[in-house]
């Protein structure tokens, strides 16, 4: 399933780049001005945001799914999993 190898390599990721220090995603999200909660993650402008940061909006989504089954899910259905990527992409490219 798709999404069952999206979060495989999102967690991959996080374990290979320990540099990035997303193990502590909410201290992340929490530096940025975002609780770990759906309502300020959905709320959160990515704009200004920079990788470590949309990394751990994702992570946090994956890993909020542990805990309330769907979460992700509705992430994907929102289309804010899109929106991070897309902004992962941003910045690839700049």
């Amino acid at each position: 399933m798709v999404v069952d190898q999206f979060i495989h390599d999102v967690y991959s990721f996080v374990d290979d780049h320990e540099e990035m220090g997303l193990h502590n995603y909410i201290k992340i999200l929490e530096d940025n001005g975002i609780k770990w909660s759906w309502e300020p993650m959905v709320k959160a402008e990515v704009d200004h945001l920079d990788a470590q940061c949309i990394i751990a909006l994702i992570y946090g989504a994956i890993r909020a799914d542990r805990f309330g089954e769907g979460t992700l899910l509705a992430f994907l259905k929102d289309g804010l999993i899109t929106k991070w990527l897309e902004r992962l992409k941003t910045l690839d490219t700049d």
